[in-house]
């Protein structure tokens, strides 16, 4: 799945023919939403800033296994986030069934 605005380049026939070429299917923001890919644009940032700026990866599948280890390993279970209350998204969500439960 490849996510983009409705920008003239992600609505060419060339940009089309490349998707079905890679069998990729095309997701589009909503017209006029500008805030639709800010968590995925900030996620983006974060992994390009945290783990593969400067890499050069061998393969795809070498590429395929950083990034899983990186969002599974690090990004999901330890990374702090200062919006979830300075916790990890695993630690996040525990406790908010947590709380879920208690009530």
């Amino acid at each position: 799945m490849v996510h983009s605005d409705q920008g003239s380049q992600f609505s060419s026939y060339d940009w089309r023919d490349f998707l079905d070429a890679h069998n990729l299917q095309q997701s589009m923001s909503r017209r006029g939403n500008c805030h639709d890919n800010a968590v995925a644009e900030s996620f983006f940032q974060l992994i390009k800033r945290e783990r593969i700026r400067r890499k050069t990866y061998a393969t795809r599948a070498e590429a395929r296994e950083d990034v899983f280890d990186y969002i599974e390993m690090f990004y999901n279970p330890k990374r702090r986030h200062g919006f979830n209350e300075n916790l990890s998204p695993v630690n996040f969500e525990k406790q908010y069934f947590e709380r879920l439960a208690s009530v």
